[in-house]
């Protein structure tokens, strides 16, 4: 028998005891959701579903466990034994108490508190309900089929809500609607100022929209539209500190939501034209003084998906697949916006 077979045997030994002994101790063990342990912890977490692969980041440190396996690994290379995640009654990945311990204990190590997340993220499908937004049309099988802006921005956003959801289960993701309703301009800014975040956290105003040029139907294309950097909100309590203080950080609040909102407006627009470009246009980043983005307290941006007025891409707004791609393009520059927000 060779050094490395006793050792295997060892190994095997002691993760048969485990089998037998702990892990039916620990089934009766309180357990607390993936989701709440992720905010206990102040942590960032992804779920893999195919996977079962649950990780926790705070900074640059992480630990990844997954569903059914006694294995917690810290940092990529140091893997512990440990009592596996299991799936809650509501399809939900529960950890046991002692596993939330051992994440517990491992991130205190670290001076965490200085690091930046994104808390919460609003989508807003414009219009909806009494408003259709901008109405287009195109002709098929001798038959006009209108294209209606709200039903594109819900069908977008719904989709864009799902993939967000899935991939930032610790986060707050919300929709002004979701469903053929009309909140307007007023609630729906409301709905953002009123979001509570934790220290250290930050939420995003995403508007998504589609475009019109009534009297010109050739236009087409997406474009980006962010508040204009030195437009000017109150977005420090005027009674938090002197009249002169609260100015000072009045601009400098304002300067950082101006330099993010560009940054998120640049992510999304090359996630759609990595999506959509070999069919539409990319128009580029704009700034105006959108009502939503002028009065969100927060880094914000709305997208304008296409023309609705030109018959071609009118077509494409009412096609089911384009508008995935659409919701893709948008998610994929979030995401690319988060992870560079949220690195240490």
């Amino acid at each position: 028998m060779t050094a490395n077979t006793s050792k295997l045997r060892f190994f095997s030994s002691v993760l048969f005891f485990f089998f037998l002994t702990v892990l039916p101790v620990c089934a009766a063990e309180k357990k607390v959701s993936a989701t709440d342990a992720a905010k206990e912890l102040d942590a960032d977490m992804s779920w893999n579903p195919l996977s079962q692969e649950l990780t926790f980041t705070v900074g640059d440190h992480t630990a990844q466990c997954r569903v059914g396996q006694p294995l917690i690994l810290f940092d990529y290379h140091n893997a512990v034994i440990t009592q596996s995640p299991q799936m809650g009654a509501n399809a939900q990945p529960e950890l046991p108490a002692a596993l939330f311990t051992q994440l517990e204990n491992f991130f205190k190590q670290f001076n965490t508190g200085a690091f930046f997340r994104v808390g919460a993220i609003l989508i807003d499908p414009g219009h909806g309900g009494k408003d259709p937004g901008t109405i287009g049309s195109y002709v098929e099988d001798g038959k006009t089929i209108p294209v209606y802006e709200k039903n594109i921005a819900l069908t977008v956003s719904r989709s864009l809500y799902d993939m967000l959801q899935e991939t930032y289960p610790d986060k707050k993701i919300l929709l002004t609607r979701s469903d053929d309703t009309y909140p307007s301009l007023e609630e729906r800014v409301e709905m953002a100022n009123k979001v509570k975040l934790k220290k250290n956290e930050a939420i995003l105003y995403i508007s998504i929209h589609a475009n019109a040029s009534p009297f010109n139907t050739k236009p087409y294309g997406f474009e980006v539209w962010y508040l204009p950097p030195d437009y000017r909100r109150d977005l420090i309590d005027k009674n938090t500190a002197s009249k002169e203080i609260v100015h000072i950080l009045n601009s400098m609040l304002e300067e950082e939501f101006s330099t993010e909102s560009i940054l998120i407006a640049k992510n999304i627009s090359d996630g759609l034209e990595a999506q959509i470009g070999k069919e539409s246009k990319n128009r580029g980043l704009k700034e105006k003084e959108w009502f939503v983005v002028r009065n969100a307290k927060m880094p914000s941006v709305l997208i304008e998906l296409g023309f609705v007025t030109n018959p071609e891409e009118a077509k494409r707004l009412n096609t089911p697949s384009y508008l995935q791609k659409c919701a893709q393009g948008i998610y994929n520059g979030l995401t690319a916006f988060i992870t560079r927000f949220e690195s240490p």
